[in-house]
């Protein structure tokens, strides 16, 4: 899956969750988000959902690599057990 078509899920992801935590801020009597509470929310769900984006592609990337392998070397059975 390319980088910009991942992108543009993620900015989906973010959108539809912003206005799904607005529709239920006024569902539960909060009353109607001002101009800044939209901001401030939008910046805040974009953030998470980014992070969280970018947090499991490295997760994914390390993993296909081999770097959780090469950090933990307990499988390697040539290899002594530490001195106590």
């Amino acid at each position: 899956m390319g980088t910009i078509r991942q992108l543009l899920i993620v900015l989906a992801v973010a959108v539809v969750s912003t206005v799904a935590v607005g529709a239920a801020w006024v569902a539960i009597g909060g009353g109607s988000l001002p101009t800044h509470g939209w901001i401030a929310l939008s910046l805040g769900i974009a953030g998470t959902v980014a992070l969280t984006w970018v947090l499991m592609r490295l997760a994914f990337r390390s993993d296909r690599d081999g770097w959780d392998a090469r950090a933990d070397d307990t499988s390697d059975l040539r290899r002594k057990p530490p001195e106590a």
